[in-house]
């Protein structure tokens, strides 16, 4: 039998994860950075999330506090990940293409006391300049000592690197000041968590008002990790290539957290480039391989152009958005990844709630999104009456389990809206149970729209143009787009008097919402399409948008 880590699931942390894993599989790969040259064991590893941990507890972080990470896929994410796991921290995910207007939002709401941060990404020290703008007394703050007018939980500021910022600890000063802490306090610290205590906090938003602070436990994750990792039947023979965002429970709990349950390699990539992802396959001799369908029409474009070896994969998760059977198909025979599986999941169910089997023929992998994890239980639902409905007739998806989250941070009318007495998660997600179990997701009951596998919902945008001193109202809607699935359009009415163009409302946007968000298309009307009782019918300008951009076609394949 193939090594995997022997534990209860609802019976050990994150922390004592990662010892157990360490003590079972010490000298088995656990990290390898092929671009950054960094190879670790888990012996290793856990070692470095030690330091990493004395260094919060160092810095002050209690157990429960909340500290936030904003970062891509480096090296001091994961470690934090793991670290947190031990000395009880919540780690608040940041989503990296979040700007002012969010940032703010999110660092107020979520009570973070801690912000980690690197530098540039696509711009020279963005994310310098952004938090910088939101707290300008951080400049002239002693490290560990700010005083912030909009965000007065905030303390600690602490850079992703070797450089020093004004007002900020870097990563060197959180190791050292770390070196205070003996293993008996880290020891103590760690044995006082509990599987149910909340450690993970990831904002998804809602069809209305602005994101939700998803609170994740111990059990919640492990559990969901063990799950997918039995499905996809990964142990310590395993390497898994991991290009999505770790902010994402993608990221951070399909990748990461399912290699550690697993005892398999994570070989992240730092930032997604089809190229970098196709060198670590071959390089770390990757078996598994995570992403969106856009992805992976990358790297199969990429593999046109260049010769690379991906023999060694065989297994992986394709999410996000639904994959055409002839990028499976692709996947499979230039690939050799013959085991992708697809998952379907939310935020709210840490995330994963159905995934295909490896022995599941290409037609169920493109067509369904599988059948229920093991361990959780999924059912259909009348949206109306809330009564379960017979096999393959639609209704909304629910599930229940081990995986749920424990709530909505602050936001207790907002929990009992979307989990039932009974304990049952609304998905808010239209789909059709087959005789087998296996579900297709048929359409949302939620307004979202799914732009390259990233959630977009209108009712945030919607809040931020809002603030434009020229706009009196605004709707915003998906419209069908061949490349993304969808894009965003703004149905914007103006005040009396004035006018606006396309360039003024994408000016006003940057750097103040995610890039994935501003809108595509702007449409200036006069009036709405509404019902006899007044309310807007945004079925009517998806419809619109759609005929006048000629995306006819493109909603053809959309709904195929």
């Amino acid at each position: 039998m193939k090594g995997i880590p022997q534990f209860e699931v609802g019976k050990v942390t994150m922390g004592q994860l990662v010892d157990l894993v360490a003590e079972q599989f010490g000298d088995s790969a656990a990290v390898r950075y092929h671009e950054l040259g960094i190879d670790l064991n888990y012996r290793e590893f856990r070692d470095l999330c030690n330091d990493v941990a004395k260094g919060f507890m160092a810095l002050g972080v209690e157990k429960g506090e909340n500290l936030a990470i904003w970062a891509n896929n480096v090296p001091e994410w994961l470690y934090t990940q793991f670290s947190t796991g031990k000395m009880g921290a919540v780690m608040v995910t940041v989503n990296t293409s979040y700007r002012s207007f969010e940032l703010e939002y999110l660092m107020k709401q979520s009570d973070s006391t801690t912000l980690l941060l690197i530098g540039g990404v696509r711009e020279a020290d963005e994310y310098l300049k952004v938090i910088y703008d939101v707290c300008p007394e951080l400049k002239d703050s002693e490290p560990g000592k700010l005083k912030s007018a909009k965000l007065p939980m905030l303390k600690n500021v602490v850079f992703l690197g070797k450089e020093k910022h004004p007002g900020m600890f870097n990563w060197d000063d959180l190791l050292e000041m770390g070196k205070k802490v003996t293993d008996e306090d880290l020891k103590a610290r760690q044995d006082s968590l509990a599987p149910d205590d909340v450690i993970n906090m990831q904002y998804t938003s809602g069809t209305t008002g602005f994101p939700k602070g998803v609170m994740l436990t111990h059990t919640n994750l492990i559990g969901n990790a063990k799950s997918l990792g039995e499905c996809m039947n990964l142990s310590a023979e395993d390497t898994m290539c991991i290009p999505v965002p770790f902010f994402h429970c993608f990221g951070c709990v399909l990748g990461t957290l399912t290699c550690l349950v697993s005892a398999s390699a994570m070989a992240p990539v730092v930032a997604f480039k089809p190229d970098a992802v196709l060198e670590t396959v071959e390089k770390s001799e990757c078996t598994a391989l995570h992403g969106v369908p856009t992805m992976f029409i990358a790297e199969l474009d990429e593999m046109k152009k260049k010769s690379y070896n991906t023999s060694t994969l065989r297994t992986g998760i394709m999410a996000g958005s639904p994959c055409p059977i002839e990028i499976m198909k692709q996947v499979v025979s230039d690939m050799g990844a013959s085991e992708m599986t697809i998952v379907y999941g939310q935020t709210e169910a840490s995330p994963g709630i159905t995934q295909t089997r490896r022995e599941d023929s290409l037609e169920l992998r493109v067509s369904t999104v599988g059948r229920a994890l093991p361990n959780v239980e999924v059912k259909v639902v009348d949206p109306l009456t809330e009564e379960e409905v017979p096999r393959n007739v639609q209704g909304e998806l629910c599930s229940r389990g081990y995986h749920i989250m424990k709530g909505y941070y602050k936001m207790p009318e907002a929990t009992e809206k979307a989990i039932d007495k009974d304990k049952w998660l609304h998905t808010g997600d239209l789909a059709i149970m087959d005789e087998n179990g296996y579900c297709k997701i048929t359409g949302r009951i939620k307004d979202m729209i799914i732009r390259g596998g990233e959630n977009i919902y209108p009712r945030e945008i919607e809040e931020f143009l809002y603030t434009h001193p020229k706009i009196m109202d605004v709707q915003v809607v998906g419209v069908p787009s061949k490349k993304y699935g969808e894009e965003v359009a703004a149905y914007i009415q103006m005040k009396p008097g004035e006018a606006s163009t396309d360039e003024e409302m994408r000016e006003f946007c940057k750097d103040k919402i995610a890039f994935h968000k501003v809108p595509a298309f702007f449409m200036f009307v006069d009036e709405y399409p509404t019902t006899a009782s007044g309310k807007i019918q945004k079925y009517k300008l998806r419809e619109d948008a759609t005929k006048k951009l000629g995306r006819d076609e493109d909603a053809k394949i959309k709904t195929a």
